[in-house]
């Protein structure tokens, strides 16, 4: 499951498609930080999209939910099938991203990229966090299966048709939590720099 991913989107083009989409953006704090990073890895800071009723915010959250037990990680990935999500829905704006195949290290690297679109987004849920012992703002993705030979599960990428009503609850879980059709991505093995 993707525990690494980047985000290359330069801010115009951002605004550009929320407003075609008829996705009111609240820039009333300024503009968030979108600079690009190939890598965001979990536990790290970085921008979602939510919705506060009227209109969308961008803001940057910590990646990873409070894990339920002690002494576990941090929630990066929920599988999205058979739950409402009916609050904290949020979008995770992303250029690509990375999975592993193979069963010891080092593992072999894929990267994914949407096939024909720049950037693409991600449903994902927000919830609480834990930074060091004090409680922030988090999210995590939410995963469906697949049947693709790197992995058993994708993180689950939303049609940019339905970014509004996954962000204001007007499509069930149901209706958008579903795997990527084939050919969605293009897929590639990758190296770190």
């Amino acid at each position: 499951m993707c525990n690494d991913y980047g985000i290359d989107i330069p801010f115009r083009l951002f605004v550009e498609a929320f407003s075609e989409l008829r996705i009111p953006l609240d820039l009333s704090r300024g503009i968030p930080n979108l600079q690009p990073r190939d890598e965001i890895w979990p536990t790290e800071r970085a921008p979602i999209v939510r919705w506060d009723g009227a209109a969308a915010s961008i803001d940057n959250i910590r990646w990873g939910l409070k894990p339920h037990a002690p002494k576990r990680p941090p929630v990066i990935n929920m599988r999205g099938e058979g739950r409402a999500f009916s609050r904290g829905r949020c979008l995770i704006p992303a250029s690509h991203y990375f999975e592993f195949s193979g069963a010891k290290s080092p593992k072999t690297r894929w990267r994914f990229n949407k096939s024909g679109e720049d950037w693409f987004c991600i449903a994902g849920v927000l919830g609480d966090g834990d930074d060091g012992g004090r409680p922030v703002d988090a999210f995590t993705m939410l995963t469906v299966p697949d049947v693709a030979p790197i992995h058993d599960r994708q993180v689950c990428v939303l049609e940019r048709r339905d970014w509004r009503g996954w962000l204001d609850g007007a499509l069930e879980a149901r209706e958008v939590l579903t795997p990527s059709p084939a050919g969605t991505f293009v897929v590639a093995k990758s190296t770190r720099a």
